[in-house]
């Protein structure tokens, strides 16, 4: 009888050692995830992302390797995933097809349109770093509900953003009046677009919206008693009403949503999933507008998003 109940015991014993085991391959990945981030210049930028990114994602390994020092795209290996930062780590990328699987960041729609031409390769995805249209225009209905004709400035380098204004536009009732602006030297053109619109929204074009212009766009603007919408919360500071925008946390919650997914489902192109918004209450006050809290306000157009 004793042996029996050892037999049993020892049965029983690895039977659970058994279970725990299958409970355990369940529970840990098959292998942790090579996640390689880089950008141009001073790797030293990218030590807080890398933090937080290794935070949210401990099963993986992140590395930082400097541009200059990454080695040719066809010998990493294809199980990598390359995260790139800047508008100099997405030309560089651009110059084999055969690379690993990456996502790049901290560039604009436009820069990104400008930099790829039509050599954008099928493992690469942007997550562009300017605020999606449609934020843009539900913000700026939210604020100035009184408004429907929507002016925008922009160049070569911008124009093609526009049919994709117009589409949003067309869903909230709005119109869009685009204007070329060629020579940033000639006001008349704002002039003219301020004329026949009733608020300027700034699009993520450096080429037009910068230190440079930043004076003459803002105080053309205000004396017109339009209220300038966008682009960044850097020029909501220098003086527009308002934005939406995406910072670090906002940047982490998309990659990480991408890098859960299989790579080659990834979209070309997208804007952050999640976002905040600044606005300038001084602006506000001298325009005559009511803002509400932006925490309250970031809520209210969370809404509208689609999942």
């Amino acid at each position: 009888m004793a042996d029996k109940c050892k037999r049993a015991h020892s049965y029983c014993r690895d039977w659970i050692g058994r279970i725990l085991l299958v409970i355990g391959l369940l529970q840990t990945p098959a292998h942790a995830t090579d996640l390689l981030l880089s950008t141009a210049g001073d790797t030293s930028t990218l030590q807080h992302f890398a933090t937080a990114l290794a935070a949210a994602r401990p099963d993986d390994q992140v590395r930082i390797v400097a541009l200059n020092e990454m080695p040719p795209l066809e010998q990493i290996d294809s199980d990598t995933r390359m995260i790139l930062f800047g508008q100099a780590a997405l030309a560089w990328r651009l110059n084999s097809p055969a690379g690993p699987p990456t996502v790049v960041l901290q560039v604009s729609k436009t820069l990104a349109h400008e930099t790829f031409g039509e050599r954008q390769p099928a493992n690469l995805s942007v997550l562009w770093q300017d605020p999606a249209p449609s934020r843009q225009l539900r913000l700026l209905k939210r604020l100035l509900p009184q408004v429907r004709r929507v002016g925008v400035l922009h160049d070569v380098h911008s124009e093609f953003l526009i049919d994709e204004l117009r589409q949003a536009a067309g869903a909230l009732n709005l119109e869009i009046v685009a204007q070329k602006w060629s020579d940033t030297r000639d006001n008349q053109t704002l002039t003219r677009l301020l004329s026949a619109s009733d608020v300027l929204l700034a699009v993520a074009d450096d080429h037009l919206y910068n230190p440079l212009t930043a004076k003459t766009l803002l105080l053309t603007s205000y004396s017109q008693q339009h209220a300038v919408i966008g682009p960044s919360a850097g020029f909501v500071r220098a003086g527009s009403l308002a934005t939406t925008y995406s910072d670090q946390s906002d940047w982490l919650a998309t990659l990480n949503n991408l890098l859960n997914k299989p790579s080659d489902s990834w979209p070309k192109g997208t804007y952050s999933n999640t976002f905040k918004v600044l606005s300038n209450p001084q602006v506000a006050r001298a325009l005559g507008i009511e803002l509400p809290d932006n925490e309250e306000l970031a809520r209210q157009l969370s809404k509208g998003e689609t999942p």
